[in-house]
């Protein structure tokens, strides 16, 4: 009975896996592709529906831990850890397969939520939620990754709505959700906001199963060293600088302790770059990837974009819950104009690169848009600015956020070989992380260091006009403005005393806005260098099987893209140049090219060999000239 329930279990789990393994070519049919996503779903939506009722609720949490002031701690703690625990899921997964880690993601990411459940501080939760963090870095990366291993880029936008359903469902569920919570004083005889992170663990679960059960990809093991120095140095390196970014404000940014942090950050930085040179292509970075342009520019763009991104998603809600006096559910519905605006430029962006192949262009006009958005709000919010004031310029950042969303990673997962598409697309994304985590711990630090200035300026002011300002200020009726471990004081104010707070919070605030659209601004310039390639037709694991049968002479191989080039160069790290001819050649890329790319002599003079030999793809009429630059930087390499 035993033996064949056994027998029985090991033959369902046999079929699963059949019926989700791709065709002889590779290949997956749109319904298995969408049976992978639906166990996706599940789980991107864990993760970014936590975002969004944390980021609602931090204001009430940190009220009532009495650690207003140390909430960045919580912030930057999270994404501390989710940022370097990034590259090493997409290293991992290269090497071991995607379906183990991503199981382990899970588990870590639930196991932190009840943690932070029990919390008793702002620095238990800080510490709690790095833990969250470790599950948190390979949720959404390995996510990107398993995409790009079963959906070529030309065909990737056709599933964007989906991903953007799961965004758009946390983004207004998420508010919502954490704001119900958060403003219970008590449930089920706990905190109510304590829930908040206690909702995990069902949701965890289900996509734990769910991903258990149809995630079933084909990989084949390589056997490397793991870098375990560089993810060590790596630590060195980011941990102290993020740490001096934070309480640089409070210390000193030429203290001896800030100076500590930065000599430790460098040494970490020097140390990084020793191991990742000494792993070379095992590296939890391979710096041969720095080679190739669109992985250089994207990755650049993404640290910008990251930044920039955090300073209207962090504060927007903070100035509605603080000066308009919302609840945090009010907030997070309040921020409905921004979600909009991101479901409508990420669909919108996807459904043009699918039927054009044009990337480029998007997160030029999207950082355009945030800088503009940004910009707007730095001179609009007041005190006393309306809501609907507000709108326009949500809706602007939401549309530019969302152009930018999918492009960059696209871009890249188009231009590396299958066998860096995990450690390619989680690089992007630790790159996009690493952004956000500076620009969370640089943005609170500012906002911080102005908000007693500010307040105390915009209180001298009012006193100066108003007898009753001055009355309250001498009489000691106020808390001290360099007080903010607990800003719901500001709330049982009378109006002509809580205007004051508020005058000062929107001042510090359109300080911040400011800074964020300069950081936006340099984002657009980075993108200027982003390389316009033409999309792929394969998917990661058609390419890599095709640069299987190239590697072993099969003359019908075909590899499209720089796919193909560096492919090539990973099967043969000893070459230092391809051989003339190959389908893989630099020159070649495989690539239908876009209609008004320019070609040089050079670049006719290959394409014709290659037609000449029967390997030129049809409608390939001409190189993009810096598609040509990419293939001699990586000849070179």
């Amino acid at each position: 009975m035993t033996s064949t329930t056994r027998t029985s279990a090991a033959e369902r789990r046999d079929a699963r896996a059949a019926a989700s393994a791709p065709g002889t070519d590779g290949a997956f049919t749109h319904r298995q592709i969408l049976t992978i996503i639906a166990g996706l779903m599940v789980a991107m939506f864990l993760a970014a529906l936590d975002q969004t009722v944390v980021a609602t609720a931090i204001r009430t949490i940190a009220d009532d831990l009495q650690g207003y002031d140390l909430q960045a701690w919580a912030t930057t703690a999270f994404l501390i850890t989710s940022t370097i625990s990034t590259p090493l899921y997409g290293k991992l997964s290269d090497i071991y397969g995607r379906r183990p880690f991503y199981l382990f993601a899970i588990g870590v990411f639930v196991a932190g939520s009840v943690l932070c459940g029990i919390a008793d501080s702002m620095y238990q939760l800080a510490a709690y939620r790095a833990i969250q963090g470790i599950g948190a870095g390979g949720l959404m990366s390995l996510a990107l990754a398993i995409i790009g291993d079963i959906v070529p880029p030309r065909e990737r936008s056709r599933y964007q709505g989906y991903f953007m359903a799961v965004f758009g469902a946390s983004s207004v569920l998420g508010p919502v959700i954490g704001g119900f919570l958060a403003g219970q004083t008590s449930l089920l005889g706990l905190t109510g906001w304590r829930w908040i992170f206690f909702i995990n663990v069902p949701l965890g679960l289900l996509a734990f199963l769910a991903v258990y059960r149809v995630l079933h990809l084909p990989h084949v093991r390589r056997d490397h060293r793991i870098d375990w120095p560089g993810a060590l140095a790596l630590v060195t390196f980011i941990v102290p600088l993020l740490i001096v970014a934070e309480q640089g404000r409070l210390w000193g940014w030429t203290s001896g302790r800030a100076l500590a942090c930065y000599a430790i950050g460098a040494v970490g930085f020097v140390l990084f770059l020793l191991a990742e040179r000494a792993y070379r292509d095992e590296a939890l970075l391979p710096l041969r990837l720095f080679g190739n342009r669109s992985f250089t520019v994207a990755s650049l763009g993404s640290v910008v974009i990251g930044a920039g991104m955090f300073g209207g998603l962090l504060l927007l809600p903070q100035y509605l819950q603080i000066v308009h006096g919302s609840s945090a559910t009010v907030a997070g519905l309040q921020m409905i104009p921004l979600v909009a605006g991101i479901m409508i430029g990420a669909m919108s962006s996807g459904i043009t690169i699918s039927r054009t192949g044009k990337y480029k262009v998007f997160p030029l006009a999207g950082t355009t848009l945030m800088v503009a958005a940004l910009l707007g709000l730095s001179v609009v919010v007041g005190a006393e600015t309306s809501i609907w004031t507000l709108v326009p310029f949500m809706v602007l950042l939401g549309i530019g956020l969302g152009f930018n969303f999918q492009p960059a990673v696209l871009a890249v997962q188009n231009a590396v070989p299958p066998s860096q598409m995990g450690v390619a697309t989680s690089s992007v994304t630790f790159f996009r992380q690493m952004g956000a985590t500076v620009g969370t711990a640089v943005f609170l630090s500012v906002l911080f260091s102005r908000l007693p200035v500010d307040i105390e300026e915009s209180l001298t002011s009012a006193a100066a006009t108003d007898p009753r300002v001055a009355e309250a200020l001498q009489g000691g009726q106020l808390q001290s403005a360099s007080d903010l471990s607990d800003t719901s004081f500001i709330q049982d104010l009378p109006s002509f005393l809580a205007l004051p707070f508020k005058a000062g919070f929107s001042n510090s605030i359109d300080l911040v806005f400011l800074i964020a659209a300069c950081v936006a601004a340099v984002g657009f310039v980075v993108f200027l260098f982003l390389p316009q390639l033409a999309l792929s037709n394969k998917s990661g694991i058609q390419a890599a099987r095709e640069a299987a049968r190239q590697t072993a002479g099969d003359p019908s191989a075909d590899v499209p893209g720089e796919q193909a080039t560096q492919a090539v160069g990973a099967a043969a790290p000893t070459s230092t140049a391809p051989p003339a001819g190959r389908p893989g050649d630099a020159a070649h890329h495989g690539h239908r090219a876009a209609p008004d790319a320019r070609a040089d002599g050079h670049a006719r003079r290959h394409v014709g060999r290659h037609e000449a030999r029967g390997h030129t793809p049809s409608g390939l009429a001409s190189i993009p000239a810096d598609h040509l630059d990419d293939g001699a930087a990586r000849r070179r390499d």
